[in-house]
């Protein structure tokens, strides 16, 4: 028998379905959230690792302030809800015996490049900062805060604001070669180049655009206590002190739709649920593919595997490590990155690959080993092929040589206990987040279309937004948080429009008060 008539039905609890939940329950509209999982944070998730809990999935929290506008619009403090001690050191970088930090203070990071590559790398370094922030400032409104920008639009509103943007931000460079004139050292490319791979782009193919990512990340890096997924619980709290009502292991089935638009879910164990107003978090890809039903397909385009950004192999470990002074955020590079990104581009996982190590247990800037296990996310980046071909354990075993082999290179000794290791491999990424073979972060930011062509909030179908890291925005926990932000305000004012033209109570008790913009501030 169905249930009454929900105002909105969120499907996922992924930062983007938790934020909006959040803010609809804020501005008094009765949500249920349904979670195929026992806990909320989507990729945002921990495993068991031994006697310890690991971060399986982001660990950089950055841009504070829009997860302060959402608690503020929800009425309460981020500080009052979760811990967060500001990153000093933003992540320690080696290549071998050579090592270089960069500091949340960007006159040290400059000193250090100075003392690492020289001179002359360190004013480029100060040219690229310069460059980084104003491709944020010209794209933070008409790009990062719109609901779905198109070229001709942001084009447009570029001229608008300052006409030598529309010509200067490289919209057809790639990252790697803009880098080059910045950076004549190729191990300073390698570091800057990676901020691709925060989309889960190549550098040689993602646009010179993406150099804003460095602006995001110099503007302050956070560690919250108890990992992210204690944001996660944060979100969730919120929800429900605002009457949201979460459900976990609560899979949907079906979308169903009716001539009016969406009208509701069906869980897979065969509950219906009614609503005229359902928000997708999870990846567009699944809808497309038809994992949430036929009448749902045309709500996102197909995403082809050659359109995949990359997946990855992550190991989350409860480890002894001995040399390397580890810092929290650590990255390990390979000694040929175009071979690397070649390799991924041909579907192989890379036989020397590059390796980000989170070491969850030291403060931003090290200090001593524990004297003991400590907690560790070691991640490789991967081709997302995890629907396709799964790796065999004798191809896991190599991988996991090659990895500890490229550590021991810069002096890190790691040796991973099997009771306390777990290793996600593409096809494990597929099997949590299905259609995407594995692909963490939705479409490969390639191209300097590729950003136009993620879907927006508002779909076809009337009634059905989308939220997560893999439609508008793009990947990241912030970027995440924002499309829950404007699906929710995308929703409130379709419901508005709706209300104006119909003034009557409309079909399933779905309230006509006016919406306010308090839960997209």
């Amino acid at each position: 028998m169905a249930n009454e008539r929900d105002d909105v039905i969120v499907i996922g609890a992924g930062v983007g379905g938790l934020s909006c939940a959040a803010l609809l329950a804020a501005q008094g509209l009765a949500v249920t959230l349904v979670e195929a999982v026992a806990g909320p944070g989507g990729k945002m998730r921990q495993l068991r690792c031994g006697d310890a809990l690991v971060d399986g999935g982001p660990t950089v929290f950055t841009m504070r302030p829009v997860f302060e506008a959402i608690f503020e619009a929800c009425g309460a403090r981020l500080d009052d809800e979760v811990k967060l001690t500001p990153a000093t050191v933003l992540a320690r970088h080696a290549w071998g015996d050579a090592r270089l930090d960069l500091f949340a203070d960007r006159a040290a990071s400059q000193d250090a490049i100075g003392t690492f590559a020289g001179a002359a790398a360190a004013r480029g370094y100060a040219g690229f900062c310069r460059e980084a922030e104003r491709l944020y400032n010209a794209l933070e409104a008409p790009f990062i805060w719109a609901e779905q920008p198109n070229q001709i639009g942001l084009a447009w509103a570029m001229l608008r604001a300052n006409a030598a943007d529309l010509f200067s931000r490289r919209p057809f460079q790639s990252m790697w070669r803009a880098l080059g004139d910045y950076f004549p050292d190729p191990r300073l490319r390698q570091l800057f180049g990676r901020y691709a791979t925060y989309c889960g782009a190549d550098p040689w193919q993602a646009p010179a655009t993406l150099m804003l990512i460095a602006h995001v990340e110099a503007s302050g890096v956070w560690l919250i206590e108890g990992g992210m997924v204690a944001l996660a619980r944060a979100l969730a709290a919120l929800a429900e002190r605002h009457g949201a009502v979460i459900r976990y292991q609560a899979p949907v089935r079906e979308v169903l739709v009716d001539q009016a638009g969406v009208s509701g879910v069906v869980l897979e164990s065969g509950e219906r649920l009614t609503a005229r107003r359902v928000v997708c978090n999870a990846d567009p890809a699944a809808l497309a593919a038809g994992r949430f039903g036929a009448a749902v397909t045309r709500a996102a385009p197909a995403m082809p595997p050659p359109l995949r950004s990359l997946s990855a192999l992550v190991w989350t470990t409860h480890a002894r490590t001995a040399g390397f002074p580890l810092a929290h955020h650590n990255v390990f590079f390979s000694g040929d990155y175009a071979a690397e990104f070649k390799a991924l581009a041909a579907g192989r996982v890379p036989a020397e690959p590059s390796i980000y190590v989170c070491a969850a247990d030291r403060a931003s800037d090290g200090g001593a080993p524990l004297g003991g296990p400590e907690r560790l996310q070691i991640l490789v980046n991967a081709p997302a092929l995890g629907d396709a071909r799964a790796l065999t354990p004798w191809e896991m075993d190599q991988c996991q040589s090659r990895m500890i082999a490229c550590l021991a290179r810069a002096g890190l000794e790691l040796t991973l206990p099997p009771a306390a290791t777990v290793l996600t491999s593409p096809e494990g990424f597929e099997a949590l987040f299905p259609s995407t073979g594995g692909a963490l972060y939705g479409r490969a930011s390639h191209g300097s279309a590729a950003a136009f062509r993620r879907p927006g909030s508002r779909t076809p179908i009337p009634g059905l937004y989308l939220a997560g890291g893999a439609t508008h925005l793009g990947p990241g926990v912030p970027m995440a948080a924002l499309s829950g932000r404007l699906a929710c305000a995308t929703l409130l004012a379709d419901r508005a429009s709706t209300a104006r033209f119909h003034p009557a109570a409309m079909p399933g008790g779905i309230s006509t008060r006016r919406a306010t913009t308090a839960a997209s501030a």
